[in-house]
């Protein structure tokens, strides 16, 4: 496996200054949602300010034709959701990204959150940023729901004046290929699901490996460079590496910093 990683622990707005411009293929990330969860006291220090200065950083080290996947959420503050999330896919565009593709990250077993007087929350947003075109773009698909043999015998009636008359067999052809996924994907979350590392769940926030992976296989190719300038728990670092991906990431909590780490160590990275 030809693979190569870097991880630091640092902050990822500094650390993009120091990374050659267009040097990023795909960011597969996800920022600290506002104040939802606890970081070990890090997200305090997340303010407009903040991501406003990743999504410059992230326009710079982004290549021609690459990709920025977001996966945000919003707070509901006295009553009303911030709308941070649509800010921040509205600033995206005015620096310069191109809003892609809005996808939706579908809980299939969510947590009853949401207050008496709404429906339970049960998706993120992921939003898809393209500098320019995007470059690379690997559709995953599924079979169709009904996959007949090419051919199938049917019996039709032939159309005449009055409506009438007899049945026939008729041989029609049917598609069964497979049929590209829609932009709604849906995961089982909670303990045991989203991560196979037992010890990567001390993050409060874990993405669904599977999720991370169709992104990297949709948006890259291998020996591509994949960051996460959020890197959490390590999952983007260790499905690059599983792809045979070049990974960058960085992360702000040192305690965060060693789970991934550990993480990418056991998916047999090269680390440098």
């Amino acid at each position: 496996m030809n693979t190569s990683v870097k991880l630091i622990n640092g902050d990822c707005v500094v650390e993009m200054e120091k990374m050659p411009e267009g040097s990023v293929d795909l960011t597969v990330t996800s920022p600290p949602y506002d104040n939802l969860r606890s970081y070990n006291g890090n997200n305090e220090q997340w303010n407009e300010n903040v991501w406003k200065n990743v999504f410059n950083g992230l326009l710079r080290v982004t290549k021609d034709g690459g990709v920025v996947v977001w996966v945000v959420n919003d707070a509901t503050v006295n009553g009303s959701e911030t709308g941070t999330s649509f800010n921040q896919a509205l600033y995206a565009m005015q620096v310069g990204f191109r809003l892609h593709d809005t996808m939706i990250y579908m809980k299939d077993n969510p947590p009853p959150t949401g207050g008496n007087n709404r429906y339970f929350s049960s998706f993120e947003y992921m939003f898809v940023f393209s500098k320019g075109s995007p470059k690379t773009f690997n559709p995953i698909e599924m079979p169709r729901r009904n996959k007949w043999n090419d051919k199938r015998t049917r019996r039709v009636r032939p159309v005449t004046r009055n409506g009438k008359g007899e049945f026939h067999k008729k041989e029609v052809k049917i598609n069964t290929g497979n049929v590209k996924l829609q932009n709604v994907w849906s995961f089982i979350v909670g303990g045991g699901h989203v991560a196979s590392d037992s010890f990567a769940h001390q993050h409060p926030a874990i993405f669904p490996e599977q999720l991370v992976r169709d992104h990297i296989l949709s948006w890259s190719n291998e020996g591509d460079a994949v960051f996460d300038p959020f890197m959490g728990s390590g999952t983007t670092g260790k499905m690059s590496i599983q792809l045979n991906r070049k990974f960058f990431g960085v992360e702000l909590d040192s305690d965060y910093f060693n789970i991934a780490k550990k993480r990418i160590n056991e998916s047999s990275a090269v680390l440098f």
